[in-house]
């Protein structure tokens, strides 16, 4: 819905917010995860949920909330609450502000006293997350704190040491640590947000002694958003490649008409400066993990002109895909979108020209087309929209571009053979399949939520769950990580089967899931080898799979017959149980990947 994209009519938003509800749960073409969330709110929450709600259903998340009377965050999320407990929360929302500071220092206060009070503070934070971390097991987004709309010591109250903006900034930095050592804890950076917005404006007293409300209402859509941005990333919504343009998005002029050596690029002039400022931020969030990509009416010699000046931030080898021709721009970005294995949902196109960018939203359901207005407001047009929000950031994602560059070498690799197997054995493969262990827990949570196609159940679990999932004995867990000749792509295969059933020589498979990065690699094949030895292991004698279909993950529909599962059932919607009875000589349906080799220990670590 482009009314609730960046940059949005706030207003309109606050207006129209029970309409544009309406009419994104009529569209009966999405289809919705459902969650539960909690808010526990430091003031009145009301429009922060209801707008929450509908950025939340714009991202295709359907959620039903738990909502604290006013002000009673802490009591709600402290003390037994049979109410919350029974709602038993996906995720948990502690939104308040700095109105909810319990104690502030005093002129007279000596070091010592203001050092006391800032561990009441958080004290009575950290115990909170705490408890709801043990209670609820679930993810928890906390607000920092806005600064003061007054300073009693001028400038001096950021430096001194009973200044209200020095006592903020300590205890920021205090939920900062605490968000760095504690997985599934999120900060929403109100402070950041407040700066944005305007501090006189967003901390109006008028709205708190009127409203109960700790910011001004017509800030109301900009924090509802980015919470909304986080509740997305955590479950998998973001995201994953940036298509973009070339002449006048990544440089200034036509390079094509005014040759490599005339586009604005560089120092020379403001200008240049700015489309230096932009490829600097593109490099960036290549970093991050987003995959860059080029999609540009040109001829390709000419396209790497532009990248080969000395002054260019930006190079060829930062690409995960080139595509410099003329063809049209929808069907690049479709190409684009199969040689990665992505859907074109995953996608950011970024091109000055409106005429391109109407045509990929008619032709390309699902892309993220922002309006680019002027070079000097292409950063903030991105940045703010949140479509790459990072709410973990792995070592794959450090790697991923390197990863997917790597790919494209082996499809170039893979065209001098004749023998699609002799290709496979000669990238020489090794894997890792061992039960889940803690350094690859982050890594496994994330791909329970981002990987869509080759997912047979959909099912999506944080950190919590796979910690859980480790631990009881009544559960198979396996983690797939394969390396080649080329690189290292990473963990990117996740089982787990619950033991029992009606009879206790069974497995049913919960998750199964692999990155469509290593599709055709057998990995599927070696995983499902391993699942027998460790089904073995525990005596099983029947394996039980299930596939729900979704619209995302068609491609999987066969799999398990593909493994020499019996179909024993099947529903109108598509839902299917297939069974596969453990022989007793079993064989192997892989032999390209060496699995577990020596140099690897039984539990799964690797060995110096």
């Amino acid at each position: 819905m482009k009314e609730l994209e960046y940059p949005f009519h706030a207003k309109e938003i606050l207006k129209k917010k029970k309409l544009y509800k309406r009419q994104l749960l009529a569209d009966k073409t999405v289809p919705f995860l459902d969650k539960k969330i909690a808010i526990l709110g430091g003031g009145t929450t009301q429009d922060i949920r209801l707008v929450l709600e509908i950025f939340l259903l714009h991202y295709g998340i359907r959620a039903t909330f738990y909502e604290s009377e006013y002000n009673r965050y802490y009591e709600d999320g402290m003390f037994p609450n049979p109410q919350l407990e029974q709602f038993a929360p996906d995720l948990i929302y502690v939104c308040t502000s700095i109105r909810n500071i319990p104690v502030f220092p005093e002129m007279s206060d000596s070091r010592k006293d203001v050092e006391e009070k800032y561990t009441v503070c958080m004290d009575k934070f950290t115990g909170l997350w705490d408890h709801l971390y043990t209670t609820y097991h679930c993810p928890v987004i906390q607000n920092d704190f806005e600064y003061p709309f007054f300073r009693l010591l001028g400038n001096r109250d950021a430096c001194d040491y009973r200044g209200h903006v020095n006592f903020v900034t300590k205890l920021n930095c205090g939920f900062y640590e605490y968000a760095q050592s504690h997985d599934s804890f999120y900060i929403c950076d109100i402070n950041y947000l407040c700066a944005s917005y305007g501090l006189e404006k967003w901390s109006d007293p008028y709205y708190w002694h009127m409203y109960k409300y700790a910011m001004a209402v017509p800030a109301i859509p900009y924090l509802s958003f980015n919470v909304a941005n986080i509740i997305k990333s955590i479950y998998g919504k973001n995201k994953k490649a940036l298509n973009l343009d070339l002449d006048n998005t990544l440089w200034g002029g036509i390079i094509g008409e005014d040759g490599a050596e005339n586009i604005e690029i560089g120092q020379e002039t403001p200008l240049a400066q700015t489309y230096s400022g932009f490829q600097e931020y593109i490099r960036r969030l290549g970093q991050t993990g987003v995959l860059l990509t080029v999609n540009s009416k040109n001829d390709s010699e000419n396209a790497y002109r532009g990248f080969e000046r000395p002054d260019s931030i930006l190079s060829r080898d930062d690409f995960a895909s080139f595509k410099a021709n003329w063809n049209p721009k929808s069907e690049n970005l479709a190409q684009t979108a199969r040689e990665l294995n992505l859907l074109p949902e995953s996608f950011v196109f970024v091109d000055d020209n409106p005429a391109e960018r109407e045509m990929i939203r008619t032709q390309l359901n699902g892309v993220a087309v922002p309006d680019m207005d002027s070079v000097e407001h292409y950063i903030q047009i991105i940045d703010k929209s949140g479509f790459f929000e990072v709410t973990d950031l792995s070592e794959d994602d450090l790697s991923r571009n390197q990863m997917y560059q790597e790919n494209a070498k082996r499809q170039q690799y893979k065209v001098s053979f004749g023998d699609y197997e002799d290709y496979l054995k000669s990238l020489d493969m090794k894997g890792e399949i061992q039960p889940f262990i803690p350094v690859y827990m982050s890594r496994i949570a994330q791909l329970t939520n981002k990987s869509n196609q080759f997912n047979l159940t959909t099912k999506r679990c944080g950190r919590t769950e796979i910690e859980e999932a480790a631990n009881d004995p009544g559960k198979i867990t396996l983690y797939g990580k394969l390396t080649d000749k080329f690189g290292d792509n990473g963990v990117v295969s996740i089982v787990i089967g619950r033991i029992g059933g009606q009879h206790s020589d069974e497995l049913h498979m919960e998750l199964w899931l692999m990155s469509c990065r290593v599709l055709k690699r057998q990995m599927e094949y070696a995983m499902m080898d391993e699942l027998v030895n460790a089904a073995k292991a525990h005596n099983i004698k029947t394996i039980y799979g299930y596939y729900y279909p979704t619209a995302k993950n068609g491609m999987v529909k066969d799999f398990y017959g593909a493994q020499g599962f019996e179909k024993i059932s099947g529903d109108e919607g598509g839902n299917t149980v297939w069974k596969f009875r453990i022989p007793a000589h079993y064989q192997k349906k892989q032999n390209v990947i060496a699995v577990n080799q020596a140099g690897e220990s039984d539990d799964g670590n690797c060995s110096s």
